[in-house]
This record gives structure tokens, sequence and C-alpha cells, in this order.
């Protein structure tokens, strides 16, 4: 069995346009996470890094 995925959550939580800017997270895979199974947990928690790769490129220009 493989390890479980850790939850994203930094505390710092500050929704914009339905994301999280701490996490990086959809309010509805916030809410969903405790429920979701652990292949699902890990395509949340890339689609966060990903979001929040995504800011942060808007941030520098």
């Amino acid at each position: 069995m493989g390890k479980d995925v850790e939850n994203p959550c930094t505390s710092d939580c500050k929704l914009s346009d339905g994301v999280c800017r701490g996490c990086g997270r959809s309010k509805e895979e916030i809410k969903a996470w405790k429920r979701l199974k652990r292949p699902e947990r890990a395509a949340v928690v890339q689609r966060a890094r990903d979001r929040l790769k995504a800011l942060k490129g808007k941030k520098k220009k």
C-alpha cells in the first residue's frame, strides 16, 4: 500500500476567484478532500502546484 498523500493546506487561506492563494486548491477540491481516494488526492496536489506556479508567474510580469 502506498504512502498517504499529505494535505497541501498551508493554513494561509485566501480564496481568490475560487482558488486558495495558500495551497492552490479550488474551493471544490478543499471541500472534497476528506472523501477523495489516494490517486484523486495526488491529482489534486499536482493541479494545485501547477496553479500556484501559474499565479507566481503572473506576479512577476
